[in-house]
């Protein structure tokens, strides 16, 4: 596994990725129609040129996992997708040790919906706590759902 700048063709992986129904009801806040390129791409595009925002694609032996960002600001938070087809492999886990080495600023929340266990179990395994609940609206499951917020402070 390795972490690097994103590169125009990464976008095409993502957007796959997008497109898996098991990834997107983990992530649950996925867009309205996850299959519009169009939104997509604007999102994208909004996300790389956001100079507040460090973004990396999660590549393994050669492939497009996933990838990990964070949005740098009054609360950094991160947020992480990989691929299903890599999940159970460790990849997740290697990708978030290496980009904390990264980002260093302290502290870092991130926000995942309570049964999505693997995601929790990566970031408590890395130190981040539980420090509250939000009730948000899951497009993907079309349904409210129940966000834990977790938080790294060391």
């Amino acid at each position: 596994m390795q972490l690097r700048e994103v590169r125009p063709s990464d976008l095409d992986a993502f957007f796959a990725h997008q497109q898996e129904p098991e990834a997107n009801l983990m992530a649950a806040y996925q867009a309205r129609n996850p299959s519009d390129r169009a939104v997509f791409d604007h999102h994208w595009s909004s996300i790389l040129n956001d100079e507040s925002v460090l973004v990396r694609t999660i590549e393994h032996e050669g492939d497009v996992a996933g990838s990990i960002l964070v949005f740098d600001g009054a609360k950094p938070e991160i947020n992480f997708w990989t691929s299903t087809k890599f999940w159970g492999k460790g990849i997740t886990t290697s990708a978030v040790d290496a980009f904390l080495a990264e980002f260093t600023k302290r502290p870092l929340t991130a926000h995942v919906v309570q049964d999505n266990l693997g995601s929790l179990k990566v970031l408590e395994r890395r130190g981040f706590k539980q420090v509250g609940t939000e009730q948000i609206f899951s497009n993907a499951r079309a349904a409210v759902v129940t966000e834990i917020v977790l938080e790294l402070n060391d």
